[in-house]
């Protein structure tokens, strides 16, 4: 933004920060108010692909020790596995998650955020998936497939030349899917001696953190994502699939100072109001991804939400 001569501190006002937040390395950001910022940065910028842009810019050793136990593991799979294990060193909002069972699966989940909110940052996420993978193998890996949760039309040109493939977006989780030999490549340059001092630094390091567990609540709107455009988000299809009763489920949220209602209005308003921001992305289609069989009740709960129909809510925001 200081390249395109934008004046910094309306935005970054507007994401609940002061530039000193931004510039002082050792002050932590909160991971929405992060997302916030990218999401503004690109407006200002008008840079649809802001976060598949920035990710492609930044020196991996800014990292920091997380990128070092990364790159003196032994083999992908294990610096993957030890990344998700230290993830929450340098983001408390997002958790890597490795699976060896159906190829080598790198994934990555929002932790009490609302990511139907987000494109940026989660975009930003793939890409430095990608360049991390790439950089320590230094081979040009090529994921068999790219799944992103939120909406976009279709992979942008340069974004599928740089990724060697297409992004299935709308989908139920974010995740990238290599064939499983990947994993066992060595990382170039390995110094297991260096490796097995940073694992006890970033012991310590994790110690300090607070507990990165998840919620009830975000694993409830996980599943409110999947079944949200069949019409069967509700709380006993939910508890179901999280292995709980109805009244069990009740509980949990109500120990997290909420319910179930809430949480699945409050996730339906975010979605509905990310989705309407993809002009090309008709209102009939948008009722139906957040599981109204009718635009008419869709529009009535918009407007109940808002103020606005939906339609109103594009043109107050200048959406065509």
């Amino acid at each position: 933004m200081r390249d395109a001569q934008i004046e910094l501190a309306p935005i970054v006002s507007a994401a609940g920060l002061t530039i000193n937040d931004v510039e002082d390395r050792k002050r932590r950001i909160d991971a929405r108010a992060q997302m916030r910022l990218l999401e503004l940065a690109a407006k200002e910028l008008q840079d649809d692909c802001f976060g598949f842009h920035l990710a492609q810019g930044f020196e991996m050793g800014e990292i920091g020790l997380l990128y070092y136990v990364m790159a003196s593991s032994e083999d992908l799979a294990d610096a993957l596995q030890n990344g998700g294990r230290y993830c929450a060193i340098n983001n408390e909002g997002v958790r890597l998650r490795i699976s060896l069972a159906r190829g080598f699966a790198i994934g990555f989940e929002y932790v009490n955020i609302d990511r139907s909110s987000d494109r940026h940052h989660a975009e930003f996420w793939l890409i430095a998936l990608v360049r991390i993978c790439r950089a320590l193998t230094d081979g040009r890996l090529v994921p068999r497939r790219i799944q992103l949760k939120h909406y976009r039309r279709e992979t942008p040109l340069e974004v599928r030349s740089l990724l060697g493939c297409e992004i299935n977006f709308a989908a139920d989780r974010d995740d990238l899917l290599f064939s499983s030999q990947i994993g066992a490549l060595p990382v170039v340059g390995a110094d297991l001696h260096l490796n097995k001092m940073l694992l006890q630094y970033a012991d310590d390091a994790l110690n300090h953190r607070v507990s990165g567990r998840t919620s009830v609540r975000s694993r409830v709107e996980a599943q409110i994502a999947q079944l949200l455009p069949h019409g069967k988000a509700n709380a006993e299809a939910i508890a179901r699939r999280l292995g709980m009763s109805r009244r069990t489920l009740a509980r949990a949220l109500l120990s997290e100072g909420t319910g179930f209602l809430n949480v699945l209005e409050t996730f339906r308003i975010g979605l509905a109001r990310r989705y309407l921001e993809e002009a090309e992305l008709p209102i009939s289609q948008i009722a139906w991804l957040l599981g109204y069989s009718e635009v008419s009740s869709f529009t009535h709960a918009f407007v109940r939400w808002t103020g606005l129909t939906p339609t109103a809510y594009r043109d107050s925001n200048g959406i065509r």
